[in-house]
């Protein structure tokens, strides 16, 4: 694009830097979600309720499954926190 372009596109600069931020916002949070160390500390958790009491076995059982789609998912994609700079 050149000068002109630019210049022309001057006044939607704001709209694209938000649209980048929000796009660097909703990368993070999904990298989050899914880094493996993330889902295995929620797996550890829902053990330590359902041991607890604090949640039926049906319950432990449906997020269990949620939690390792999400570990799976994590490490079949190849992002995981060591490869983030």
């Amino acid at each position: 694009m050149g000068l002109i372009g630019e210049v022309l596109l001057l006044p939607f600069a704001p709209v694209r830097g938000s649209a980048w931020v929000i796009e660097q916002v909703l990368h993070e949070a999904e990298r989050i979600y899914y880094d493996p160390s993330t889902v295995r500390a929620e797996l550890a958790r829902l053990e330590q309720q359902m041991e607890a009491g604090e949640i039926t076995e049906e319950e432990f059982d449906r997020r269990e499954d949620e939690l390792l789609d999400r570990l799976e998912h994590g490490m079949g994609s190849g992002e995981t926190t060591g490869n983030w700079t």
